[in-house]
């Protein structure tokens, strides 16, 4: 016991082992790179699926599922992007994919929704994201704005005859938005950095 003592002492008073307890220290309450920069996506995404001019001459529906869709449209062209620049793009999609749904988490508990119909619902989040999500993939690789407004019909209007127009201004919305997130530098993109809701 006394020897334990000693040592401990020796160790506690030694200016290596205080260096080694600082770096131990920053490295537990260090911020995780990956997840700040998703954060930073994330705000980004927002701003550009809060845009008034959806809700108002866009004719997105100004509701939970309408801002909801929105914000996954967004997300989605951002995560497209991110997985084709290598293991840190792929990375940090998965951390923006990450943190949206925690935020959706935290949503949800704040209206008032149980723990237990908490994960359906985000599981069935999830399902309707990675649907819209793949369903614009192909119709962005394809370069087939049609196709984009069908998605877009269907998931935002319920394919209703009188949205049929405002489908299509949204779609040819989504390809511009497209080639903005394309047209930053991937080094800026992995960094966080989306640009202005008004360059999309």
């Amino acid at each position: 016991m006394m020897l334990l003592t000693y040592l401990s002492r020796t160790l506690a008073s030694s200016p290596a082992f205080r260096e080694c307890q600082l770096q131990f220290l920053q490295k537990l309450f260090r911020p995780d790179p990956v997840k700040a920069r998703a954060q930073q996506l994330y705000e980004g995404v927002l701003v550009h699926a809060r845009n008034p001019v959806l809700y108002g001459e866009a004719g997105v529906p100004d509701t939970v599922d309408g801002r909801f869709d929105m914000i996954v449209l967004h997300a989605a062209l951002v995560m497209r992007r991110l997985r084709e620049e290598g293991p840190d793009g792929q990375n940090l999609a998965q951390a923006l994919f990450g943190r949206l749904f925690d935020d959706m988490d935290a949503a949800l508990r704040e209206m008032g929704i149980g723990d237990m119909s908490v994960g359906k619902k985000i599981k069935a989040m999830a399902e309707a994201f990675y649907g819209r999500a793949s369903a614009y993939d192909a119709a962005l690789k394809a370069n087939d704005a049609d196709a984009l407004k069908d998605v877009l019909w269907r998931n935002l209007f319920d394919n209703s005859s009188m949205h049929e127009a405002v489908a299509g201004d949204l779609a040819r919305y989504a390809l511009d938005a497209d080639r903005h997130i394309r047209s930053i530098p991937a080094e800026a993109l992995l960094a966080g950095e989306l640009g202005s809701a008004s360059a999309a």
